[in-house]
């Protein structure tokens, strides 16, 4: 029982993972939208946010998979969670992406402006470093809800943890056994995430104290 659960979770991590780059990527292109100052982009950008949140992720992963999936585009069972909750995730993304900028000070991109810096070296040297440290907890905790949010997944297919642990108990008939072992691979997997964000943020609070 145990074998057949653990062997989910390479695909909770590979979704995860995916997912997550999907939306860091699109996150930081609807973000640059949104603090273009070109009213177009902040428009386009703000309904495609609010069109990626609004919709519950289960219904994003049925459309992909059932909808786009079974007439235009053949998308597979793990490509079509990945989109889906990698939408999802962009807009995420993108808000805190957007909220990480608000929260640094002008002062540092008049500087940088004053020390004629061209634009790129601005943002590569000035404007990225503090914007990752700022966001990183957000993306971190986000990370994690994502993890969780995986079991998602399950509905379409794609054999994770939850779906192999619903298979399990299906077979076994031992549906708490089968689901506390999920439960806890899902809190195995996320507390060292949370760990390692915690000493990475440290170390870069005492670098930027320095």
């Amino acid at each position: 029982m145990m074998a057949t659960i653990l062997s989910g979770v390479t695909w909770t991590i590979a979704l995860s993972l995916t997912a997550l780059a999907i939306g860091i990527i699109l996150g930081g292109v609807l973000c640059a939208m949104r603090t273009s100052g070109v009213a177009l982009l902040d428009f386009a950008a703000t309904v495609l946010i609010l069109a990626f949140r609004s919709v519950p992720p289960i219904v994003w992963l049925f459309l992909i998979y059932f909808g786009i999936g079974s007439g235009i585009v053949q998308v597979s069972p793990f490509q079509a969670a990945a989109i889906g909750l990698g939408l999802i995730t962009g807009a995420n993304m993108a808000e805190i992406f957007r909220g990480s900028l608000k929260a640094i000070h002008p002062g540092q991109g008049e500087a940088a402006r004053a020390l004629s810096m061209p634009p790129v070296w601005r943002m590569v040297d000035v404007i990225i470093p503090q914007l990752m440290r700022i966001s990183l907890p957000s993306v971190v905790s986000y990370g994690i809800g994502l993890l969780k949010d995986t079991a998602i997944a399950s509905t379409i297919g794609v054999p994770e943890i939850a779906f192999k642990a619903s298979h399990v108990s299906q077979v076994t008939f031992r549906g708490l056994e089968s689901f506390a072992f999920a439960g806890a691979l899902y809190i195995l997997l996320s507390v060292p995430i949370a760990l390692a964000s915690r000493e990475i943020d440290q170390r870069l609070r005492a670098r930027v104290a320095k």
